[in-house]
């Protein structure tokens, strides 16, 4: 029986490309799968919402009834993919949330597959945080994402102990083109005809990575 992947996408640090991620990882599964659920728990904008605002609904968890409404969501293997942008705001509270309701064994029991995707910084709260993962998390379902836009050099040592997942750099000017909230990455395939622009093989390359990710996991949990 497969497991329902959930895609846990979060840094304790703001602007380090999280949401990038999020709808790079969204995007890729809605065009795989003809189907996804994103879910954006961040106070600050644009978001996840505003770039996905069909496939993504907001979240929280500042009080026990958005708590309850988010993991009632989450804990169903229902085959639908399902990735979180987690706001650096509600790192601690989420993290410590599920840790004391047993999350990551009850998905396990219900078929679930929780990957937490850590967008690597090189300061100390992240190093930090990123500890606090590794004790709670099982190795297999913690990866680190370098964002070399953010990061530009070496992960710290311990980050890059376990799988990376890395997101090379754009050029500024392109940086700037997809913050657009109006902009595609699966779009932008479909109707630029030159496969060898830069930011096409960008794309293209970020899709393989995440194919591989998915690919990993429904073997790891199948």
């Amino acid at each position: 029986m497969s497991a329902t992947p959930i895609y846990i996408i979060c840094s304790p640090r703001p602007q380090v490309g999280k949401t990038l991620a999020a709808r790079l990882l969204s995007e890729f599964l809605l065009l795989k799968n003809g189907d996804v659920i994103s879910f954006d728990i961040n106070l600050k904008e644009p978001s996840l919402l505003d770039y996905l605002p069909k496939t993504t609904e907001t979240a929280d968890v500042i009080d026990t009834y958005g708590k309850m409404q988010l993991m009632d969501r989450l804990i169903v293997n229902d085959g639908v993919a399902k990735v979180i942008d987690l706001g650096f705001h509600a790192f601690d509270e989420f993290f410590k949330m599920i840790d004391e309701i047993g999350f990551m064994k009850e998905a396990l029991r219900r078929h679930v597959a929780p990957i937490i995707l850590f967008v690597a910084d090189i300061d100390r709260v992240s190093a930090h945080s990123y500890e606090m993962l590794r004790r709670q998390v099982p190795p297999r379902a913690l990866m680190t994402i370098d964002n070399e836009f953010v990061v530009r050099g070496e992960l710290p040592a311990a980050m890059g102990q376990g799988r990376v997942l890395r997101l090379s750099a754009l050029p500024v000017f392109l940086k700037t083109y997809i913050d657009r909230l109006n902009f595609s990455f699966t779009g932008y395939l479909r109707h630029e005809k030159d496969s060898s622009t830069e930011l096409h093989q960008w794309i293209r390359r970020n899709y393989t990575i995440f194919r591989d990710l998915e690919l990993s996991v429904m073997l790891q949990r199948s």
